[in-house]
């Protein structure tokens, strides 16, 4: 990809980089040339991956960050690092998420509140920061991607929307009233092979294995070439939105 030339030497912050979409993701910049910030609760596998780019000759750098999405205090002590020894963020990669099997009608506050500190809270305070970090520095063709799920436009009366239209419209609207050249772009995965099934029904592996055994499902690759691909496109190319689901799922 000649576009992603343009990117090398430049600083990307992933949001949960030790696993599935987010790992593919911070490998795949780095492959490319970047300096990627990966962020985690856990970062020893993201230690392993950053081993692992080193020995494969990757032109770019993978720095681990050991981060609590849940706890502001602490994304705003990231950022203040990332500016002290990489100068900023020029790509921010929104990609941490989760979901708990706490239904409207039955569930515990206590998964609903973790939920919106992951899924929206802190998706919003990392794109806040990261704008803040590209306009300080004058960076005017930065990129803001949320990594958001085909479950946020399911338009049924049960299914709850996700964070796709709380933060993902407002994210590109909110840079092109800002007058920048900064982009913004929402990546929709449908069913993605990695650990997420098996993170939701913790207590039915059974159930979680037969989620990815039913169809061919997407691999966390596909999705880091979709980042890659809408990371490539010219600077005067906005691309809003992409849906990406495996041929053969139905919804």
């Amino acid at each position: 990809m000649v576009m992603m030339e343009r990117w090398k030497g430049r600083v990307a912050l992933v949001t949960g980089a030790s696993v599935g979409i987010g790992a593919a993701v911070a490998r795949a910049l780095v492959q490319h040339g970047m300096k990627v910030v990966g962020c985690a609760r856990n970062v020893d596998k993201i230690e392993k991956l950053a081993a692992e780019c080193q020995s494969a000759g990757y032109s770019g750098t993978l720095i681990p960050y050991k981060c609590d999405l849940c706890n502001e205090e602490e994304i705003l002590s990231m950022f203040s690092a990332i500016k002290t020894l990489h100068q900023g963020v020029d790509v921010c990669i929104n990609n941490a998420g989760l979901a708990h099997n706490e239904p409207l009608l039955s569930g515990r506050t206590e998964g609903w509140r973790n939920m919106i500190d992951v899924n929206i809270l802190a998706l919003a305070i990392c794109t806040r920061e990261a704008y803040q970090s590209m306009k300080e520095r004058h960076v005017d063709d930065g990129h803001i991607i949320n990594i958001n799920s085909m479950g946020g436009h399911t338009n049924t009366s049960t299914a709850p929307r996700n964070r796709c239209d709380c933060y993902d419209g407002g994210t590109e609207t909110g840079v092109r009233e800002a007058k920048t050249h900064i982009r913004a772009t929402c990546i929709s995965p449908g069913i993605v092979e990695t650990e997420f099934a098996f993170r939701h029904h913790n207590s039915d592996p059974e159930r979680a294995a037969a989620v990815y055994e039913s169809i061919k499902c997407l691999k966390a690759e596909d999705i880091a070439s979709a980042v890659t691909y809408v990371l490539s496109a010219p600077a005067h190319v906005q691309i809003g939105d992409i849906q990406i689901r495996p041929v053969e799922q139905v919804s």
